[in-house]
């Protein structure tokens, strides 16, 4: 089977997704909008250590969901929203266009 690198970004993006912290993370990002939040912030609403958020704030960077921009020494945290539209829209462009029984692939 060759790679497909919109299946790989997808699945990159749904496995960083697949933590409840990060989902909680990412969730809570997606409320807060444009503007984002700051660690500090994050931490405070969901009652998790900066420690333990950095982590999962890691992995949903990596996974392309999350962007960061440093201003001074803080660093805000916004869901990059064209990323998750593009997930999305992954997950349903094949909605309802039919899947052949594996009797008639044969």
């Amino acid at each position: 089977m060759k790679a497909d690198p919109k299946m790989t970004k997808a699945a990159r993006a749904l496995a960083a997704l697949g933590h409840e912290a990060r989902l909680s993370v990412f969730r809570l990002l997606v409320r807060s909008g444009h503007d984002g939040l700051n660690v500090g912030e994050i931490s405070a609403h969901l009652d998790m250590p900066a420690s333990t958020l950095a982590h999962h704030l890691r992995a949903l960077v990596g996974a392309g969901l999350v962007v960061q921009e440093r201003h001074g020494r803080v660093i805000l945290n916004r869901a990059d929203f064209e990323a998750m539209d593009e997930l999305v829209g992954f997950l349903g462009e094949e909605c309802c266009k039919g899947v052949r029984s594996a009797s008639d692939v044969a």
